[in-house]
């Protein structure tokens, strides 16, 4: 065997004594819903009560849940309570922007944005509450000017621009796309906590 067969045999056997090891531990991937119902197969996601400012907040959440919920294949997304095992209720609680870092003439440049939801899963047949969480949420920092845009990180990555696009538009402009393309990321990971944990029973 040459050394380049032993290691990678070691680093296999690594790999699957970790594997093994994590599985003794308990430890399951998300998309599993080990912790969900095992008869459970549809689910109604109630549209979520909005107390924050931003209108339409909710109706936006909204879409970004279900699609998480689908893309894991565990459950069926229903659009009537009465054709659904499971429902997915919850509360939009606090939606900020914070500036957090400043130019020479104190205005800002990079803002703090949050987004923090409260949710509850019951069974629709027993009105059993199956599991619930009072902070999901996520965070992302936002450039408003082009001299903070960094182009490599995954917010601006996932935007149709390029590096060169954002010198040539202004600061309205940059704070309008990366405010839009920050919240679309922040949304998004809120989706993908709420499942993991609701799927987990975190």
């Amino acid at each position: 065997m040459t050394g380049l067969h032993r290691r990678l045999s070691k680093a296999l056997a690594v790999g699957a004594l970790a594997l093994t090891s994590a599985a003794g531990c308990g430890y399951h991937f998300a998309s599993s819903g080990d912790a969900l119902p095992p008869a459970s197969e549809t689910i109604y996601v109630k549209r979520f009560e909005n107390h924050t400012r931003s209108t339409g907040l909710n109706d936006e959440l909204d879409r970004y849940i279900k699609d998480e919920i689908a893309m894991h294949k565990r459950l069926k997304v229903v659009d009537d309570p009465a054709n659904a095992d499971l429902e997915l209720t919850g509360d939009i609680k606090y939606t900020n922007a914070v500036p957090s870092n400043f130019n020479s003439a104190i205005e800002p440049t990079l803002y703090n944005n949050s987004l923090a939801i409260s949710v509850a899963l019951q069974d629709v047949h027993s009105k059993k509450m199956i599991w619930s969480a009072r902070n999901v949420g996520n965070s992302q920092h936002t450039p408003v000017v082009a001299q903070t845009v960094v182009t490599t990180t995954p917010t601006f990555l996932q935007q149709n621009l390029r590096g060169g696009d954002v010198a040539q538009m202004t600061d309205i402009e940059t704070a309008h796309s990366m405010t839009f393309a920050s919240r679309d990321t922040m949304m998004q990971k809120v989706a993908q906590n709420l499942y993991a944990e609701m799927a987990e029973g975190f």
